[in-house]
């Protein structure tokens, strides 16, 4: 029966900027792995009197994620209270931007190539944290006041998947241009997923229930598909879809119930007395838009035209220095070195195994080399990946990587000189005598035990290939 339906998809993001203070005090904005109520201002308590100095930083990381965005930077924007009842908020309101938020329309891009559009992008301070103790709740208020923007999207998303492939971008765009540190754990990314289902064609969209506080790419995906097939066996039995939020249970894969939401949200919005009206200059924009870094599409463009493979490309796109120092191994040395450094370090460099290597220890230049060395036969397979992992080890500073790899006694034996001699030695020993007459009448399978015997008189070091040539030469 979900053939006959198609779902409607729009997604709010909270993104907490990546400041040093808070939104409207100059309190540490960093409380991980900190005491509850550690990082809390007289404001944060609401204490008569105190008044909000707007942090400037904040502003400029706003815009940062509104050009990320290719959102519409708005020179004139305004605060507001939502009067909300607040358990962590002790003023009883929250300061936002509701009627001029700062940034204007934008757009997303997949890697799929759909687009989702961008309502808007507005500033507001963070609630704080409430935990749950069966009959009564404790109140963290280091999170109250932080800056964040919240990100809407428009209605654009019809897929599980897409809903997944848009919060995923929408963390690189995020964490590429600076304006978010991007760590989902202490929940620097919050999703509310906001679903709707109709019969294909409809003109109407139907009843929205709105999942709150994701703060996992998979679990967006998974919500959506659940709330996707609840919607439906509620519409094919006849019943109603009730608009309400909802809270995720990522352990019984379910939504269930929170708060009903059966009439429009009135919070008495009005405008924040004691934060005056924000106006930006161009010059102040353009200041900021001329050091934006490069963003997931510009990598996402070059890494294809040079040929690497898509399913490579999203994957370095999840670690921005690496995708960065791709592009800068693609600007000294040609596609098909890129490529194989590509490669390395999506098959070797981020293997479990090596997940607490220093990603920024490795230059270009060592990569480009590390990669040539393997293309010229100078390295194996294996021991390309064994130098690279070397690379990354902090104990070998900035070795170059010829010097590093004759440490570690890797260098492939390419001198025919030295391979012919080794090759003589053992079509001169009694247990090739078998090999090399079935190599004679036609058996090329005994090859590879000729080779075996090379690499290991050789110590590993012969060049295979160019060890496979000079025998079938000496064998005629």
């Amino acid at each position: 029966m979900s053939d006959k339906y198609e779902m409607t998809i729009g997604i709010e993001c909270h993104v907490q900027l990546a400041t040093k203070t808070k939104l409207f005090s100059g309190i540490d904005n960093d409380a991980r792995d900190k005491e509850p109520n550690a990082c809390v201002s007289p404001g944060d308590y609401a204490i008569p009197g105190t008044l909000p100095v707007l942090n400037e930083a904040a502003v400029g990381l706003a815009i940062r994620g509104g050009l990320a965005l290719k959102g519409k930077v708005n020179l004139k924007s305004r605060f507001d209270r939502k009067h909300y009842f607040y358990p962590d908020l002790p003023g009883g309101y929250q300061r936002t931007q509701f009627f001029h938020p700062i940034i204007g329309e934008g757009e997303v891009v997949l890697p799929n190539g759909n687009r989702v559009g961008i309502h808007h992008a507005h500033l507001e301070e963070d609630a704080g944290k409430l935990t749950h103790f069966g009959d009564y709740s404790l109140v963290d208020l280091n999170r109250a006041g932080t800056p964040l923007i919240e990100i809407v999207s428009h209605p654009d998303i019809h897929s599980a998947e897409d809903a997944r492939l848009f919060a995923e971008e929408l963390w690189r765009l995020m964490t590429y241009s600076g304006a978010c540190l991007g760590d989902l754990y202490h929940g620097n990314m919050r999703f509310d997923v906001n679903v709707s289902v109709a019969e294909k064609g409809a003109k109407e969209l139907g009843i929205r229930t709105e999942i709150k506080n994701i703060n996992s790419f998979r679990s967006i995906e998974r919500a959506a598909a659940y709330e996707f097939e609840r919607h439906v066996a509620l519409i094919e039995n006849g019943e109603a879809v009730k608009r309400e939020t909802r809270g995720w249970n990522d352990a019984t894969g379910k939504t269930t119930g929170q708060r009903s939401k059966e009439t429009a949200d009135d919070y008495l919005q009005f405008p924040d007395s004691d934060v005056p009206p924000l106006n930006l200059t161009k010059e102040y924009v353009d200041e900021i838009a001329a050091k934006m870094p490069k963003l997931p599409q510009d990598y996402r463009a070059v890494f294809r035209e040079a040929g690497v493979a898509d399913k490579t490309i999203e994957t370095l796109l999840d670690h921005q220095v690496l995708a960065e120092r791709l592009g800068q191994v693609l600007e000294i040395t040609d596609m098909k070195i890129t490529i194989k450094v590509a490669n390395l370090f999506v098959g070797t460099l981020l293997a479990e195994e090596n997940s607490g290597l220093n990603y920024r220890a490795a230059s270009a230049e060592r990569l480009a080399e590390l990669a040539k060395m393997n293309e010229d036969g100078e390295l194996s397979s294996t021991a390309t990946k064994q130098v690279l992992v070397a690379l990354y080890n902090k104990n070998n500073g900035e070795k170059l990587t010829k010097a590093l790899a004759k440490e570690m006694n890797l260098l492939q034996e390419n001198n025919d000189a030295a391979l012919g001699a080794i090759i003589d030695e053992v079509l001169a020993d009694k247990a090739a005598a078998s090999a090399i007459a079935d190599i004679k009448n036609g058996e090329q399978k005994a090859i590879g035990f000729l080779i075996g015997l090379i690499m290991k008189k050789s110590q590993g070091k012969a060049n295979p290939g160019r060890a496979r040539e000079l025998l079938l030469k000496k064998i005629g």
